[in-house]
Formats: C-alpha cells, structure tokens, sequence
C-alpha cells in the first residue's frame, strides 16, 4: 500500500497544472490532502473525475485551509475535525478508517509572522495528540500532513537565522513534535533515512526551490507497531505545482 501526502497550496490552481497527471504518475493507493482553500462542492467538481474515493473537510473560512482524503479502497467511515470546535472550523484534520488502519491528514496551523498564534499552536498540538491517541488505542495509525514544523537541524537550509525566530522553527514547537513522537510514533522519513537531507516545502521568494534553501514541514507518523511494514519512506521532489512537495510511505 503507498499512501501520500500533499500540501496543494489550492486544489483549484493545482488542478489547473497537471495535478491529475501527478497523481496517475504516483499511483498511490491513498492520498491525504492539504490546503484545498476550496468548499466540500468545490474540492468534489475537481476530483469528480480522478478515479479515487473522495471526502474533504473544508473550512468556514472560504479560500481557507481545509483537506481532503482520496482512496481506491472506500473507507469504512470518515472522521471529520478532533471534536473540539476550537480547532474543528477551520478544516484541518480528516480520518479515513479502513480495515486495519486509521490515516490521519493533517493541516497543523501556522504559527504565522511574528509568531503571533503561537500560544494557539501549542495548544491545538496537545489537542491533535489527544485525538490520534485515542484512535491509535484502537487500532494502528498513520498521521500525514503538513506538520508547519522542522524538527532538527536537519531538516532546514538555514536553521540559525530561523531558530525561535521564524514560525515553524520555534522551540516550542519542535517540542511539540517531539510529544508526538513521544506519545508511541515514528517519523518515518527519519527513521529510514537517519542522514538525508531532503526538503518538502520552499518559499516562492528569492527563488528558493531552484537554490533547494528548502524546509522539510511534511511528515509521515506512523503507530510504532507498523514500523516493520513500512518499506520506504519518501519526499517526491520532482512533482510540482505548489510550494510543497509530495511525501509519503510504502506499506507491506
């Protein structure tokens, strides 16, 4: 089974630059997606015809936000939001329940310029962690998303001038990740590829992709008790039409 994660940055403009086309490229058997910046009726008239089963969880907020799931095997149910109202408006978390496994997409908030929602950051981290917790008390999970994070060195071109200075590059809220892998979860990209430098997201500005001055802000979490069916692990570079890149896994 490969599963795949892609922060779209808007299904409606990446539709329009061979977004199909990648996705028949990948042949994944799930992809978790993120920042659709579309309504429920405007996320289904685009993927009406991709071939997938679909659900999306959009936000209040129009042009805002918002994911979607797409699998060839239909889920045995969908699980919209974490329960807490709070954090649920604004569309950031889908569940799709299969047979043996939860996958869990996700859109963590920024904590946005001059790290003005930190504090709101730090919450909704210890409320999502509840939430998969629980479903993973169940049955085994896999968490995939654009986590807005970098979680070491590593995984910045620039750590230094960013460090607790940038959002996504604050302590708080790589310690928040930390508490995510704590709580029983691999980060599989890391875990298979201890040394690698590779990055999912990279700004519009200065034009950072060609320079690869890049962030790694997507992650695949797996349940610690699927680590030895995860076969590989992924950052798809190559694929384009956003600011972020595919990544995924390879399940057996």
């Amino acid at each position: 089974m490969k599963i795949v994660s892609w922060n779209v940055n808007g299904i409606r403009a990446i539709a329009k630059k061979n977004f199909k086309e990648s996705l028949d490229l990948i042949d994944a058997d799930i992809v978790c997606i993120q920042e659709t910046k579309a309504q429920d009726d405007q996320v289904a008239e685009v993927l009406a015809d991709y071939g997938y089963h679909f659900s999306s969880n959009s936000a209040e907020k129009k042009g805002y936000s918002g994911t979607a799931i797409l699998s060839k095997l239909k889920p045995l149910r969908v699980i919209k939001g974490i329960g807490i109202e709070e954090h649920d408006k604004e569309g950031r978390v889908l569940t799709a329940e299969f047979e043996h496994i939860y996958v869990v997409c996700v859109y963590v908030p920024n904590a946005q310029n001059g790290l003005a929602r930190l504090d709101y950051r730090e919450k909704w981290d210890n409320d999502f962690t509840a939430f998969f917790r629980h479903l993973n008390e169940n049955k085994p999970v896999v968490i995939l998303g654009d986590l807005n994070v970098v979680h070491t060195e590593l995984d910045i071109k620039n750590f230094k001038s960013n460090y607790n200075k940038s959002p996504g590059c604050t302590q708080k809220e790589m310690d928040g990740l930390s508490r995510m892998i704590d709580a029983g979860f691999i980060d599989t990209f890391r875990k298979l590829h201890p040394d690698t430098v590779k990055y999912s997201w990279w700004s519009y500005r200065f034009n950072s992709r060609a320079k690869n001055v890049g962030w790694r802000l997507d992650y695949a979490l797996a349940s610690e008790s699927l680590m030895d069916q995860i076969k590989e692990a992924f950052i798809l570079n190559e694929h384009m039409g956003s600011d972020h890149c595919p990544i995924g896994i390879e399940l057996h």
